[in-house]
């Protein structure tokens, strides 16, 4: 899923955390430079420096190609001219946005392209299932907040786990494979499963490092 998230603040930047690390393609719009620049090393996602509202910086952002657009922004105003430009201009089927001001709750509705209206005090977990639709991304926002870290591998032909089963590889303490991607679709990880080149491996710890799971593999 193409996901565009305008605003890089706490909850823009975990959402953004989350979906990306349940597999999804995310670009985060911000308009402060200096937040734009904290943010240059944030894994798997794309950051974008502009203006959420300008329609030239949606376009250019990609938010023709986009499945949802979640509007995070600390402004109700930006939300709703973020969520009426991403409905009404670019067609983006799912639009969320968050309600800063419970006065302005009533304005957040399909007259404005809000398909989901979170206030503010809502669990970022329940903000996240609505917004997406989907309940995947759940498990993984619980154990984040957990201190559990989502953490991806690919398997190459040089990988040393190449050709070897999921139980012949010693994992570092604390850690757990999720899944095993082959071919865009995910295997249930029993310990039988041979890897091979092409596999895509997502693993949870709450121990080691992403270098350590990295080099139980590669």
């Amino acid at each position: 899923m193409k996901v565009l998230i305008a605003g890089a603040g706490r909850l823009g930047t975990q959402i953004a955390h989350v979906l990306s690390a349940a597999r999804n393609d995310v670009t985060l719009l911000e308009h402060d430079d200096d937040r734009v620049a904290e943010l240059g090393g944030l894994p798997h996602v794309r950051v974008v420096a502009g203006d959420a509202c300008d329609p030239a910086l949606l376009e250019h952002a990609g938010v023709l190609a986009c499945d949802l657009v979640i509007a995070a922004t600390g402004r109700d105003e930006d939300n709703l001219v973020i969520s009426l430009l991403a409905k009404r201009q670019f067609g983006v089927g799912r639009v969320a946005a968050r309600v800063n001001d419970t006065e302005n709750a009533w304005l957040f509705d399909q007259q404005w392209g809000v398909d989901v209206a979170v206030p503010a005090a809502t669990p970022l977990i329940s903000l996240i299932e609505e917004a997406t639709g989907a309940t995947d991304t759940v498990a993984l926002l619980r154990l984040s907040k957990a201190g559990v870290e989502v953490i991806e591998t690919a398997i190459t032909g040089e990988s040393r786990a190449a050709g070897h089963t999921l139980g012949e590889i010693v994992l570092p303490a604390g850690t757990v494979v999720a899944t095993v991607v082959r071919d865009g679709r995910p295997t249930v990880p029993h310990p039988g499963v041979r890897l091979l080149p092409g596999d895509e491996l997502l693993l949870v710890s709450h121990e080691a490092t992403e270098q350590e799971i990295h080099a139980a593999f590669q």
